[in-house]
């Protein structure tokens, strides 16, 4: 008999004010973008995944110590309540990420405290919203996270973010974007922190339906599948920054007892 792999548990965080405050963003998002994100991590990964949602309105944030050590990868999205998400937290995220979680840090996210944090840069970059077209390229065709994508997919209506990104070199880059206005920018970010991988992606812009693109709902769910590390996985073909001393060394050699 074959046993089936435990399915990953995705937290799908999101500020949710934008959709209380706003009607417009209601109206894209009834049941807020995290619902909607959500939904499409279910939509392509069916049983290999169990999904839930958190919001910064819940107790303890969404996402109490209980919640963050049964989180497998976590999605991100903060725009306008960057300041309110406690510091506490922001800890709890941040070790999870180097003991082993998966972090997805989606659009405005790039200046969120845990983003930041793991970072160690001001993750500033240049931007307008002008609702133009935004063309996402696959420059790195061969990674987990492009399966299925092809060479660009364009987003009709988007917020241009633009270079200069200020985030230290990614380990590896899977996306370019290209706006109308000339602009170019590191959409499809790779980074490792500890034994965790981050994965940034730009595309989704509370004004626009972002989050309802097939292409943005599947490149999302295969960052969760790339972000998932089980325990104790060391994988070798992958750099890790920023690893606590020793941990290499560690890991080999409970690989070996």
């Amino acid at each position: 008999m074959t046993t089936q792999p435990a399915p990953i548990r995705v937290t799908v965080w999101g500020e949710n004010v934008h959709e209380h405050r706003d009607a417009e963003v209601r109206a894209i998002y009834p049941d807020g973008m995290h619902a909607t994100i959500a939904a499409g991590i279910s939509e392509h990964l069916g049983e290999r995944a169990v999904v839930r949602t958190a919001t910064l309105d819940q107790p303890d944030q969404g996402l109490p110590p209980e919640v963050l050590e049964q989180t497998d990868v976590l999605t991100w999205w903060g725009h306008i309540a960057h300041g309110q998400v406690e510091d506490a937290l922001v800890d709890r995220v941040c070790d999870r990420v180097r003991r082993g979680m998966g972090l997805l840090a989606l659009h405005s996210a790039h200046l969120s405290k845990p983003f930041t944090r793991l970072m160690g840069t001001s993750c500033n970059l240049r931007w307008r919203n002008d609702g133009q077209r935004e063309l996402v390229w696959t420059v790195k065709p061969s990674h987990p996270i492009a399966d299925g994508i092809g060479d660009v997919f364009a987003v009709d209506a988007q917020e241009m973010y633009g270079e200069l990104f200020d985030i230290p070199e990614p380990d590896e880059l899977v996306f370019i974007s290209s706006f109308a206005g000339g602009e170019v920018f590191r959409s499809g970010c790779c980074f490792a922190r500890g034994y965790g991988r981050v994965f940034y992606f730009s595309p989704g812009d509370q004004e626009y339906p972002v989050y309802h693109n097939p292409s943005v709902r599947r490149v999302i769910a295969n960052g969760v599948l790339w972000a998932y590390r089980s325990a104790g996985v060391l994988d070798t073909a992958y750099p890790v920054a920023n690893a606590p001393a020793g941990w290499i060394e560690k890991t080999l050699a409970e690989q070996q007892e």
